[in-house]
């Protein structure tokens, strides 16, 4: 008589953690712009208490628009920042790129769209010469585009005092194009009887653009790789260098459209103006969420810091409170709402 030997144990399969699956309220946890979100409605409910002004609808709209002219450079400055770099010039491009679409319209034609043309192609060769720089030489982005922004800075300058014999612009306003160019970049639209910055509309499809090309796209998984590890992205293929010139790009399309929105909503540029705005944006890039380190962040995020710079800016005049003290109100709400941001960051990031 005959014994069947026992089958051999198999061990149990561990589960593939990319299969497992994700309850709704961690995947809320876990977004880079909960911890903004939170931060926003604490600003928002603040002001709606302190400021009794604060919650009419002019307001909201002067609020919107105060946080869209930030919006739209610190969007593309929160994609630069995820791809792990940082872009010092961008505050100085905003007045540049005005510059440029002012001066030549008056000197060179009769149609200031010719300007704005040119002015869209002298922003992008800009951020071509940043993000070149950076992929060609040794240097870190901090040092390159201190470079640029100290350049671009004497240039503003010495070329509008060369032209124009003044620090400011000629007035453009009675030339062919100012009209509808006015009418694309800071034109005002009125829904119930309020008037709303076309500049709110920029930053909304900026806001979607960039979401998109992050969530969606092979450029958005490129940014995040190059930004959370530069030697192992090249490692599996990812174009590197043609990554972050486009990142700098993005930063130079943005400066273009708040340079435009600049010249043809004053008619006349400052040469002095933008000279400290490229802190704010990355401020609130940050305060959105995204890591000064890279890798991780979203455009969401950035346009939610920016909402809260808008309302903290505008809520300090509805509450009346001496000028005097604007700076310290404005940075201790913006401290409070980082603070509240680390917070919730660090209360998701314990959930996982």
């Amino acid at each position: 008589m005959s014994a069947t030997a026992p089958a051999p144990h198999k061990p149990a399969q561990e589960a593939d953690e990319r299969l497992l699956t994700t309850s709704p309220l961690k995947k809320l946890l876990g977004r880079p712009e909960l911890g903004s979100v939170v931060g926003a409605v604490a600003v928002f409910l603040f002001f709606a208490i302190v400021a009794d002004s604060f919650l009419q609808a002019n307001s909201i709209a002067t609020v919107l628009y105060a946080a869209s002219t930030i919006g739209i450079m610190a969007v593309p400055v929160a994609l630069l920042m995820i791809g792990g770099e940082f872009d010092l010039s961008a505050g100085v491009m905003v007045t540049t790129s005005a510059l440029i679409s002012s001066m030549f319209s008056y000197q060179m034609t009769a149609n200031v769209w010719v300007g704005v043309g040119v002015s869209l192609l002298a922003t992008l060769a800009i951020g071509v010469f940043n993000g070149v720089m950076l992929t060609r030489t040794d240097p870190p982005s901090f040092i390159i585009t201190l470079g640029t922004f100290l350049m671009l800075t004497g240039m503003n300058l010495g070329f509008t005092k060369l032209i124009s014999g003044t620090v400011s612009t000629k007035s453009i306003s009675d030339m062919e194009g100012f009209s509808s160019a006015k009418d694309v970049f800071a034109s005002t639209i009125t829904v119930g009887g309020v008037d709303f910055k076309i500049t709110i509309v920029w930053w909304l499809a900026m806001v979607a653009v960039a979401t998109w090309i992050l969530l969606r796209t092979r450029a958005g998984n490129w940014i995040f790789a190059v930004g959370g590890g530069e030697q192992a992205a090249r490692a599996v293929g990812v174009p590197v260098s043609k990554t972050k010139i486009g990142l700098y790009m993005g930063v130079a399309f943005g400066a273009w459209v708040s340079g435009q929105h600049l010249l043809f909503n004053y008619d006349v540029v400052q040469s002095g103006e933008g000279v400290g705005n490229e802190l704010i944006y990355i401020i609130a890039a940050v305060i959105g969420g995204c890591l000064i380190t890279g890798g991780y962040g979203s455009a969401v995020g950035a346009a939610v810091g920016a909402l809260i710079f808008g309302m903290t800016s505008k809520g300090i005049v509805y509450a009346e409170w001496n000028p005097d003290w604007f700076k310290f109100f404005l940075g201790a709400m913006l401290l409070l709402a980082t603070l509240l941001n680390a917070w919730v960051r660090k209360r998701a990031e314990a959930t996982k």
